[in-house]
């Protein structure tokens, strides 16, 4: 009897993060959204390197929410989540920069 309660436990555990994870992950996307909120009002960079700074917070910031609030590396099924996300990303990947690619292409023969 002991024994099933245990695994039931564990079981209704798995599906949700501890305390501590939402709390480190509150405290990382709050970190990520300050650094270019930052960089931004005090004019610290280039316009350059300062979209650059936005894109690579907003990709940690993807990362953090993937990780610590959607639980991804977590359950039974963990690879193949992972598999169908970056299937996904490259899905993506590909349509944007095929896009880019036709839109700065078609320009030029105009």
């Amino acid at each position: 009897m002991e024994h099933n309660a245990h695994a039931a436990s564990h079981d209704h555990q798995g599906g949700h993060g501890s305390l501590k994870s939402y709390v480190i992950g509150f405290i990382l996307s709050i970190v990520l959204t300050i650094i270019p909120l930052v960089v931004v009002l005090n004019g610290l960079m280039s316009k350059t390197a300062t979209l650059v700074l936005i894109l690579a917070m907003a990709i940690l910031q993807f990362a953090v929410q993937l990780v610590f609030f959607m639980h991804l590396k977590e359950g039974k099924d963990a690879k193949w989540n992972m598999m169908a996300l970056i299937l996904g990303l490259i899905i993506l990947l590909t349509i944007v920069a095929g896009s880019i690619w036709i839109m700065t292409y078609n320009a030029v023969a105009h």
